[in-house]
């Protein structure tokens, strides 16, 4: 087995030691989270309005800390609410249509008096 010496090059620096920052405690997201967890509990045992309050505290929480997210999704919104109506219109449109051939059908198949 041959061994090779690798040559380090003087101009080559010292590894520079990793610092990693630490990153600050978010207490938003733990508040948040805690809360809708108890509002969770709250409504498995049976208490429904102080669970749906904890729930509605947490989730707000939850969006103040991503107003990021909140933000983008605000932006989209009207675009997805056009797609909704159209599509709403379609299935309108496709109700009618087959309310008429159904009602032509009818008429086709109903006895003569």
């Amino acid at each position: 087995m041959v061994v090779v010496p690798l040559n380090i090059s003087e101009y080559d620096s010292e590894p520079m030691p990793r610092i990693y920052e630490r990153e600050s405690t978010n207490w938003a997201r733990f508040a948040a989270g805690g809360t809708l967890l108890a509002g969770g509990l709250l409504l498995l045992t049976g208490r429904r309005r102080a669970g749906l309050a904890a729930a509605a505290a947490g989730t707000t929480l939850a969006l103040l800390d991503q107003k990021e997210a909140v933000s983008a999704f605000w932006r989209v919104l009207p675009g997805y609410i056009d797609t909704v109506q159209r599509v709403l219109e379609h299935v309108e449109a496709t109700v009618e249509n087959v309310s008429a051939k159904r009602e032509k059908l009818r008429q086709i198949l109903a006895p003569r008096a």
